[in-house]
């Protein structure tokens, strides 16, 4: 499959325009988030277990919000995104709260020419593999970061969701990476009536493909899990069905919990 190098440009300039409209939507809450409140899922933190003193690299972090609830929770974190946008404004927060992390703006391809450390967790969560084209590549720089021994946390949504159309009507995409995804969409996921707009390039990626990169890196699948909820509101038709314990829980109505719509794995670096 031939790389379009020029993906990263133009996916770089849609993540730098959406970063303050996120900012300042209801979906990021940043009210609550600056009055403490954590933005972690039960679905990653029953992966992580007790993270006091360990030292973290979180991939795709965007401006920071998950990473900064890692140090919230005791650990040193490393946050990385491909926006300068997300990384400015992760610096800034992070700032005012007086939390103590690290933020460095590169691809995550690159990532190893701009940090020469190793980590106990390497940690990425939803919506961050589809917007590379090679997961061979991405496995690699997971498992060049880790510490023997190391652990990856990993959740993101599941494949068969993107396959639908955008109201979930019918299957409309490849489940199987065959080809690049072009799309120009107004608005964001978390804030669907602004007024940017944007292209994007990204990536289905099948279980499959993500489980044998990650094996062929020298990494061991401890467990992997599918959930049939989501625990954010960022498709269309959806309804929310359960929000008892930690986390709020959302299917597509019409499909009941007939789909996988989120998996998750740890998995361990081999000696």
């Amino acid at each position: 499959m031939e790389e379009n190098h020029d993906y990263i440009n133009i996916n770089k300039q849609t993540w730098n325009n959406k970063t303050d409209v996120h900012i300042a939507s209801d979906f990021y809450d940043m009210e609550g988030f600056m009055n403490g409140k954590s933005t972690l899922n039960s679905i990653e933190l029953e992966l992580l277990g007790d993270i006091t003193g360990k030292k973290i690299l979180h991939l795709q972090c965007h401006f920071g919000q998950d990473t900064l609830s890692l140090a919230r929770l005791g650990a040193k974190v490393t946050g990385i995104d491909l926006s300068d946008k997300a990384i400015e404004r992760a610096i800034e927060i992070a700032k005012k709260l007086e939390i103590d992390a690290t933020f460095i703006c590169c691809d995550v391809y690159d990532a190893p020419k701009f940090l020469d450390e190793k980590f106990d967790i390497v940690f990425t969560t939803y919506g961050t593999i589809g917007w590379f084209p090679d997961l061979n590549k991405w496995a690699n720089v997971v498992s060049h970061f880790l510490k023997p021994t190391g652990k990856f946390v990993f959740a993101e949504f599941h494949p068969v969701v993107w396959m639908f159309d955008n109201d979930f009507k019918t299957v409309f995409y490849n489940y199987f990476n065959v080809e690049p995804i072009v799309e120009d969409e107004s608005g964001t996921y978390a804030d669907r009536y602004s007024e940017i707009t944007s292209q994007t390039i990204t990536w289905n990626h099948p279980i499959s493909e993500v489980l044998n990169a990650l094996i062929k890196s020298g990494l061991e699948i401890n467990s992997f899990n599918e959930f049939d909820y989501s625990p954010f509101n960022c498709f269309n038709e959806t309804e929310e069905f359960d929000s008892e314990g930690l986390g709020r829980k959302f299917r597509i109505k019409h499909f009941v919990n007939k789909i996988p719509m989120v998996y998750s794995l740890l998995a361990t670096k081999k000696l």
